[in-house]
């Protein structure tokens, strides 16, 4: 059985398939991986979640601190034995001001790269603030309690 959507609700179905808008997050090569903290992993079915960041991002953490500009959260996914994608939120100061309040997640902006560094085009990050905005009291991240966790 098919469901009719109409003008409006394809139209909506549309932009949620938008491409990746331009953000100011960094692709994290290898060299700079290798010198983050791997504060947990998370796995979803056939798919493993290595997370990342600094160990000045987890001392603010823990100890209730802001997390600082510059930080980066790296979720690492991998998939039969190597890396597919990454994504990569990251904190710049006044990147905020990119967005309107209602769309806004502090000074966080959000990235899916390819592990060759290139922009994956088909995730849309507007999807992805749009979710983060839940875990505000979090710095948000849905890894918080593992990050602060982390010894």
């Amino acid at each position: 059985m098919h469901k009719f959507i109409g003008p409006v609700g394809l139209a909506g179905l549309i932009a949620t398939h938008a491409i990746a808008e331009p953000t100011k997050v960094d692709f994290p090569n290898d060299a700079m991986i290798a010198e983050l903290e791997h504060y947990t992993t998370v796995t979803r079915g056939d798919i493993t979640e290595y997370m990342y960041t600094s160990a000045e991002a987890l001392a603010a953490i823990r100890s209730g601190a802001e997390v600082p500009d510059g930080t980066q959260v790296i979720l690492q996914d991998w998939r039969e034995g190597e890396v597919y994608r990454l994504f990569v939120m990251q904190k710049g100061p006044d990147w905020g001001q990119d967005y309107d309040e209602a769309t806004r997640t502090d000074d966080w902006q959000f990235q899916w790269y390819w592990p060759d560094g290139s922009i994956n085009e088909a995730e849309n990050t507007e999807r992805c603030r749009s979710c983060h905005m839940s875990r505000a009291d979090r710095s948000y991240m849905f890894t918080y309690n593992d990050a602060r966790r982390f010894e």
